[in-house]
């Protein structure tokens, strides 16, 4: 079905103040531009766990926290090509969320799939926070055309690439999608209960499934999407 509603585009800083924060709305387009850190467990652990300082002035340089893996390669003169950004999953690293708030001063996190609202209201809101998601899968390759140099590395040896903090340079970074608010709600949550509400209809007139494997339901209200 045909929509002639447009979806606003919004450049951003990887510096953001609140105004900038507060005038985002769920569902925007997010293009950054500044400087992005990767950090995910490896480097939670070493600053939320084991106390370890941080390497950089955060967020003086930078408050955008991306939860991936760069596909970094190094040239003969030492510096480093990125071809592609890997976001991954960001709700396993929820526990270490308000711990990373408080060390970094974060005000982006980027990764795949989101949080729960519960964890934007409990983590993210204090800290004026919001969440930016991917689009999809397979979208490394069209992040890394926003990457424009590597600025830093740090514990690349000592945590390997995936897990080591990369400082990149970014220009029109994107698109990430605005997930979560300043007030903690969530485009994910809020698109779901509106497609679970239609449930019972798509099914109607349809025979029982044939059920197979342990704890499956064909009770449509205990469907998860």
């Amino acid at each position: 079905m045909a929509s002639n509603m447009k979806l606003k585009k919004v450049s951003l800083s990887t510096t953001p103040d609140e105004s900038a924060l507060r005038s985002l709305e769920l569902g925007n387009i997010v293009y950054l531009n500044g400087l992005v850190y990767s950090a995910r467990e490896g480097a939670y652990i070493k600053v939320v766990d084991e106390g370890t300082p941080l390497p950089l002035d955060l967020p003086e340089l930078s408050a955008a926290n991306f939860h991936c893996s760069p596909a970094a390669a190094k040239r003969p003169d030492g510096s480093y090509d990125v071809g592609a950004v890997s976001a991954t999953a960001s709700f396993r690293f929820r526990k270490w969320m308000d711990g990373w708030f408080r060390a970094s001063g974060a005000r982006l996190i980027m990764g795949k799939g989101g949080m729960s609202s519960d964890d934007y209201k409990r983590y993210f809101v204090p800290n004026n926070a919001i969440y930016l998601t991917t689009v999809g899968y397979g979208t490394g390759a069209l992040l890394g055309r926003g990457v424009k140099r590597v600025r830093d590395v740090h514990w690349l040896n000592e945590l390997g690439i995936a897990q080591a903090m990369w400082i990149l340079e970014v220009e029109n970074l994107g698109p990430f999608i605005v997930e979560s608010d300043m007030n903690g709600n969530s485009l994910f949550e809020r698109e779901n209960e509106k497609i679970s509400a239609g449930l019972a209809k798509l099914y109607e007139g349809t025979k029982p499934a044939v059920l197979k494997r342990f704890g499956e339901t064909d009770d449509r209200s205990d469907e998860l999407i």
